[in-house]
């Protein structure tokens, strides 16, 4: 016989998959002698079965829900439909990983005509008890029978109306006598059924819909966002209720071990007195910070404290835990992995270490480059934000800046990012249903909710700004504006949100990258202790070349000179010497731009600070410099001093029919030698210079580009050296500096072993070898690509993961071949494909000394490099 059921005291943590998050975490509190309600759970098996056969339960999987309830009795001294004590119970759903709101939930169930009378006697409370019987049958219209939600808000709204009151807390029993009656003719108008009145035909029926909401359009957007399987299914858990709504000594909540935020340790959370755990999470009321129940219920507060402590320890990881006090003592309803920021979780997981809650080998393996990659978001500009005045104000749910057009419905928010603007989502509070608008906003403003309302926990979870519970904060969907005072939010209204503050600002304020940030520096030097291959960062500017410091580069692996000509006064420069017509022409143009040359090295130098820097000597296809057009010519014309016809025949004589299999890198070298001694005269100066200045030890790693056969390059190194011996010696300097290639053709990769006579360093150029080993332009390759990964020819687009079949296979044999001739080669790989998880799982496994990628990437790749050499050293 197939088990389908599992009692709480019978699972563990470890059965994830077959008992969900939700309910292996209730199993494992239960052994640890927790104050967990008692309760069963239906496994995700049974809800596959149920999917796959047709949305129905079958004989044997009722049997053992029926069998696990008269347990469940036992154990409580309840039963269902009891006419002294009568059992009531929870439906939850519990995927294996966490969906937060995006499945359905049952409260109450077990309450008819005759219980509810039973527990308003029991109680002493007939309020109460109507209040609770009246969620049931809202809950169980909307979630299992399908009756739409605001019809029966609208009869709630209509009653207060009616008495004038504001509140729900407000309206008495006989209110809630009212609403019952009301709910019930509602169920008879709308389905022509009434409300079944059977305890377990409640059940079957609510864990149906809780297994079919596996499927519902929400849940499924969720997962695709979060690349969940759709093939896991959905446990179902079964709990005895609890009632935070029993009066003042009752209340209920939700805490994390750890601000979700910011990472600071301590609880973190929210609760109401006198409530049920929906009133929280949705924002009906406005909760209380969870410090202040250590005044409201003092006792309980202290064991809150000491279990949350507990289960951060077990679980070795900061906790969302839900709670309950009923009449004084606390249940705990829920433990799961809190979802948090990037920037918390950085800092959680460097304090559980220093705590010794975690060791290194686990901190490496936890960091996922999502959160490395969302904690260098940008913020506001500082001295902008300093004149602006917010004209709205709320909770800071999840940090961040974003600036975009506001949209007031999921819809609206889709269509408009379709449309490719950027969007701000403002709701009076989310629900389930906006997933979908959340998903493709840069930020979500709610008027609503608290710090764990399904806004603020949604957009923390997927890395979005989010500010919540702006009470001066007026929304009308049916119009599409807000209101703050007299100031009026309409659709596309230009926003600007801080998510780290709470702060709204009217119109663009603009963004500022990320500077600094300390846990990185940490970070660094742990990776460092796991991983012999060095990371540097693809560099040319001072400004890219700090960013790249500051997030950990151990150097500069790629620095392209053909980039410093961009600008335009050094774009006309560089024409200038495209176009000369003599070897003097030439010359006099490679003296001045020997002088801008020699201050960009020196800049560069500094901001390195003395670490490893690679310059690549120049590398340009022509096409990036030369006039495009016979306007273009003129304008060239007119500045050079030259005529028309001058500078449109040399630019169609230089002109190529494929520039990037053309006259490009050491080509320009052999050709025009001098361009490459202006080149390494201007590095090599620029080195003493700020060797001098700093007291640095500067090593210049000169790079020539695009070789192809080794007398090739070694007639150009000669050039290259000459020049840069003739300084040294004339200045009476020693220098060490290096002279290598980058290996970016397939031929280079065969004849490696004769090349390397003549190099102190290969750097694998992984973009321009893979368009040539793969015959894929590199510039036109989307278009083919994405064609051959929807026909699942290609599993990975080869110029983001390095093709190991093709592409590494080449490396092998060109790095085999050098170290043979010279074993002290350094070999670096700077392509941006480098840096990718997929393409590190490969590179880690080859002789190699470090990859270079764009400075954002750098923590990435350095988290990456340690995490396979860990997965090595454990094999």
């Amino acid at each position: 016989m197939k088990r389908w059921v599992y009692l709480f005291s019978e699972g563990s943590k470890e059965q994830r998959g077959l008992l969900g998050g939700k309910g292996a975490n209730l199993a494992e509190m239960t052994k640890l002698g927790l104050p967990v309600p008692t309760g069963f759970t239906v496994t995700t098996e049974a809800c596959l079965d149920y999917l796959a056969h047709h949305n129905q339960l079958n004989a044997e999987m009722k049997q053992q829900v029926a069998q696990a309830v008269a347990t469940l009795a036992e154990k409580t001294g309840k039963t269902f439909g009891d006419h002294k004590n009568p059992l009531l119970v929870s439906v939850r759903s519990g995927s294996k990983f966490s969906m937060p709101g995006m499945m359905d939930t049952v409260l109450n169930l077990g309450l008819n005509d005759e219980t509810v009378e039973v527990l308003a006697k029991n109680s002493q409370n007939p309020r109460f008890a109507y209040d609770c019987y009246r969620r049931l049958l809202q809950m169980f219209g909307d979630v299992v029978l399908g009756i739409d939600n605001s019809k029966f808000e609208a009869r709630i709204t209509a009653l207060k109306k009616a008495a004038g009151l504001k509140y729900d807390n407000e309206l008495t029993a006989d209110h809630w006598k009212r609403i019952v009656s009301e709910y019930k003719e509602l169920y008879v108008k709308t389905i022509h059924r009434e409300f079944p009145q059977d305890p377990i035909d409640q059940l079957y029926l609510a864990i149906e819909a809780v297994f079919g909401s596996w499927n519902n359009q929400r849940a499924k957007t969720y997962r695709r966002i979060h690349n969940i399987s759709d093939d896991l299914g959905t446990a179902v858990n079964i709990q005895e209720m609890v009632f935070g709504n029993f009066g003042e000594t009752s209340g209920t909540g939700v805490v994390f071990t750890r601000n979700p935020s910011t990472g600071e340790a301590g609880l973190f959370g929210e609760y109401l007195i006198n409530a049920q755990g929906e009133d929280v999470v949705a924002g009906v009321r406005t909760p209380k910070p969870i410090k202040v129940l250590a005044e409201d219920l003092p006792d309980q507060y202290a064991q809150l404290k000491a279990i949350c402590e507990k289960l951060e320890r077990h679980y070795r990881d900061m906790q969302d835990i839900e709670f309950t006090i009923e009449r004084g003592k606390l249940f705990i309803l829920q433990t799961r992995n809190g979802k948090r920021t990037a920037k918390a979780t950085l800092k959680i997981l460097l304090d559980l270490y220093s705590e010794q809650i975690i060791d290194e080998e686990e901190l490496v393996n936890r960091i996922e480059a999502k959160d490395l990659e969302a904690s260098l978001h940008p913020s506001f500009d500082e001295k902008i934000l300093a004149k602006r005045v917010p004209f709205l104000t709320g909770l800071a749910a999840s940090p961040g800046a974003a600036v975009g057009a506001a949209y007031f419905s999921a819809e609206a928010a889709t269509e408009a990012k379709a449309r490719g603007e950027h969007v701000i989502l403002v709701r009076e509070e989310t629900s389930p249903e906006d997933i979908e608008g959340i998903a493709v906003s840069e930020a979500v403003v709610t008027s609503r909710g608290g710090m764990t309302s399904h806004a603020a926990v949604v957009a923390r979870g997927m890395g979005i700004c989010s500010v919540v519970g702006c009470e001066a904060l007026t929304v009308v969907n049916e119009e599409k504006i807000g209101t703050v005072g007299k100031e009026k939010i309409e659709e596309g209204t230009i926003l600007s949100v801080d998510g780290s503050t709470g702060k709204i600002y009217f119109g663009e304020i603009p963004l500022e990258e990320v500077t600094s940030t300390v846990a990185l520096d940490e970070l660094h030097a742990i990776w460092d202790r796991h991983s012999q291959i060095k990371v540097r960062a693809n560099a040319e500017t001072p400004k890219d070349i700090a960013m790249g410091m500051t997030l950990g580069a151990t150097g500069i692996g790629l620095a392209r000179t053909e980039h410093m000509f961009f600008e335009k006064t050094r774009l006309l420069q560089f024409r200038q010497l495209i176009l000369a017509d003599t070897l003097a022409e030439r010359l006099q143009v490679l003296k001045e731009l020997k002088k801008v040359q020699k201050q960009d090295f020196k800049f560069m130098y500094q901001a390195a600070a003395g670490k490893a820097t690679t310059v690549r000597l120049l590398d340009p296809p022509l096409h990036e410099f030369l006039p495009k057009n016979d306007s273009e010519c003129r304008e060239v014309a007119k500045e050079l001093g030259k005529t028309f016809n001058e500078v449109k025949r040399k630019t169609d004589n230089l002109a190529e029919t494929n520039p990037m299999l053309g006259f490009r890198g050491l080509r320009l070298g052999v050709a025009y030698p001098e361009i490459y001694q202006m080149q390494a005269e201007a590095i090599v100066e620029a080195a003493v210079e700020v060797a001098q200045a700093e007291n640095y030890v500067i090593t210049p790693e000169i790079m020539i580009p695009f070789t192809i056969d080794a007398n090739e390059f070694a007639r150009v190194r000669g050039a290259v050296e000459e020049a840069v011996q003739t300084y040294l010696t004339k200045n009476e300097l020693i220098l060490n500096y290096q002279i290598g290639t980058m290996i970016e053709i397939p031929r280079a990769c065969f004849v490696a072993g004769e090349i390397a006579q003549h190099a102190d360093f290969f750097s694998f150029g992984t973009n321009d070898l893979t368009q040539m080993v793969l015959g894929l332009s590199r510039d036109d390759s989307p278009r083919i690509v994405n064609q051959y990964l929807d026909a699942g020819i290609f599993a990975d687009d080869p110029f983001q993961v390095i093709d190991e079949a093709g592409v590494g296979a080449m490396m092998k044999i060109a790095i085999k071949n050098g170290r043979k001739v010279n074993p002290a080669l350094k070999i670096g790989v700077c392509g941006e494909a480098a840096a990718h998880p997929k393409s590190i799982a490969f590179l880690s496994q080859l002789d190699i000394n470090y990859i270079s990628c764009s400075p954002f990437r750098i923590p990435q790749a350095q988290m990456t490099l340690a995490k396979a050499a860990l997965a090595t050293s454990a094999k």
